[in-house]
């Protein structure tokens, strides 16, 4: 069984979803601290004048060094739902796509939820419905498994019960391949580079925006194509 473990993350980039659809298994990591101004909270997407950060604001004031990605709550007082609207119906509105899926994501936003991992979990859901991945999700933190860095990953890898990990790139940095040997699980790394498509832009590509971009610009089909 392949099995790829990742941290929750907003409207992410389409590397993300092919990591997933190349699992039999994805593993949410919510329980792990939340890192300041990582994915996990914002995204990119791409307009006319370049890219522009889509940020959930969240309340960590005096938090840092003890608040997982579960326990994280969005601050709601500020009028981020409707920014984060109208910056994609800037950015998309006009592209064949666009139908594909804000509809969608309007409903979700809008249901103003308390906590981030909800929010992502909600948003995240609708994007692989869009995209027709298909893949079982767990979460780490109803594994309950407390080590950390690569033990952590190769004790959830064990629990359920995996027989190729596979990994994103930066795993090579940190990951005990001996480790993983020695329980009998493989390692592979995964990567993703999608065709190029029309961007509206100067013609620089960017794959590393969320896969709104792709799903806005080349509709259900030729987005499809372009994912896998």
């Amino acid at each position: 069984m392949i099995v790829s473990i990742n941290q929750p993350a907003y409207l992410p980039w389409g590397g993300y979803f092919d990591r997933i659809a190349k699992s039999d298994l994805h593993v949410v990591l919510n329980h792990v601290q939340f890192e300041k101004n990582s994915l996990v909270n914002r995204n990119r997407v791409l307009g006319k004048g370049g890219p522009a950060w889509l940020t959930v604001p969240v309340r960590t004031k005096g938090r840092f060094g003890e608040l997982a990605i579960d326990t994280v709550e969005i601050d709601n007082s500020q009028r981020w739902v409707g920014k984060h609207l109208k910056t994609l119906q800037a950015c998309y509105g006009k592209t064949c796509g666009f139908d594909l899926v804000y509809s969608d994501l309007e409903a979700v936003l809008k249901q103003e939820h308390r906590t981030l991992a909800s929010l992502c979990a909600a948003t995240t859901a609708k994007l692989m419905a869009a995209l027709e991945v298909d893949v079982p999700m767990v979460y780490s933190r109803e594994i309950g498994i407390t080590t950390a860095k690569s033990q952590l990953v190769l004790d959830i890898c064990r629990h359920v019960e995996a027989t190729t990990y596979l990994s994103g790139p930066f795993g090579r940095d940190y990951l005990d391949l001996e480790a993983f040997a020695a329980a009998g699980i493989a390692v592979e790394f995964h990567s993703w580079a999608p065709e190029p498509y029309d961007q509206g832009g100067d013609g620089i590509f960017d794959p590393k925006v969320s896969v709104i971009d792709v799903l806005c610009r080349c509709g259900s089909a030729a987005g499809m194509a372009v994912f896998r």
